[in-house]
């Protein structure tokens, strides 16, 4: 494998509003705050068109409608690519959770829907969320990214699958409900799915909006984080809104995966390709 330089990381931890007018403000703020501190790329929470609670099937639209098309615009003028949550309509009512990637130029490269639904620990996702079922890797600043949400974390084998195919980096942009160890839990899936497949991971996670009426549903803890491929956490936000810079070192991808060839040893023989 080749690797890139490096790629500069911004990780926005945002309270996300029921309104998505509100949130693509949130979001063209730390696209330039994120510009100012020379990222390549600006990674964002699950949901950020509008926080969970809200009637999704309302508010759902193609990938280049109002909401899809404004974030391209604020890419394109801060010249920083993006990750970030729409939701499309999907068929039988429901929607997909979808994360879009845009490159620097505002131009769509990548789209991944959402494979593991939250149907756990109360809450019933597919309820209203239809499921994807392919693995994204996408091309971002010369780095091959892979696409995981939020509750995808806790299997270990779409990880895999996505650093079989080539990542160097995983965005995770997440929602992460509160609740006795589900913190704990976070950081340690986190830095597992780092450390087992020796690629980096940024983490972003979305807090709480206080200015928006009280809601049941998942709001996020924040402790939106950057690992390096040893389960070093670079950057870790807390549990306020905030961004954070980071940089993605390939020097470090390479010296580790030649100590520690994880994916080489693999036994496809035994247990299949992934």
């Amino acid at each position: 494998m080749t690797y890139a330089a490096g790629m500069r990381v911004a990780l926005c931890q945002l309270p996300v509003s029921p309104d998505p007018a509100v949130n693509l403000d949130r979001v063209r703020e730390a696209l330039a705050g994120a510009a100012e501190r020379g990222a390549d790329l600006a990674v964002f929470p699950e949901a950020t068109q509008a926080r969970f609670g809200s009637d999704l099937r309302a508010i759902a639209e193609p990938l280049d409608g109002p909401f899809g098309s404004g974030l391209a615009q604020a890419a394109r003028g801060a010249g920083v690519a993006l990750a970030r949550i729409p939701r499309p309509p999907a068929p039988g009512g429901r929607v997909y959770n979808t994360v879009v990637a845009y490159d620097a130029t505002g131009a769509q490269v990548a789209a991944y829907r959402k494979i593991h639904l939250y149907d756990a620990l109360g809450e019933q996702e597919s309820a209203v969320v239809a499921p994807g079922s392919q693995p994204v890797v996408a091309d971002l600043c010369g780095i091959k990214v892979g696409i995981m949400t939020c509750y995808d974390v806790r299997f270990p084998e779409l990880a895999r699958a996505l650093a079989v195919r080539g990542a160097e980096l995983i965005v995770l942009p997440a929602a992460w409900a509160t609740g006795l160890f589900k913190e704990e839990h976070w950081v340690t899936l986190v830095r597992a799915r780092a450390i087992e497949n020796t690629v980096w991971v940024a983490a972003a996670c979305q807090v709480p909006d206080h200015s928006a009426p009280p809601t049941p549903a998942p709001t996020g803890v924040g402790r939106s984080m950057m690992v390096d491929p040893m389960g070093t956490v670079r950057a870790d936000l807390g549990p306020f809104p905030g961004l954070a810079v980071s940089d993605l070192d390939s020097a470090l991808t390479k010296q580790v995966r030649a100590v520690l060839p994880c994916l080489e040893n693999r036994r496809e023989d035994v247990f299949g390709p992934c």
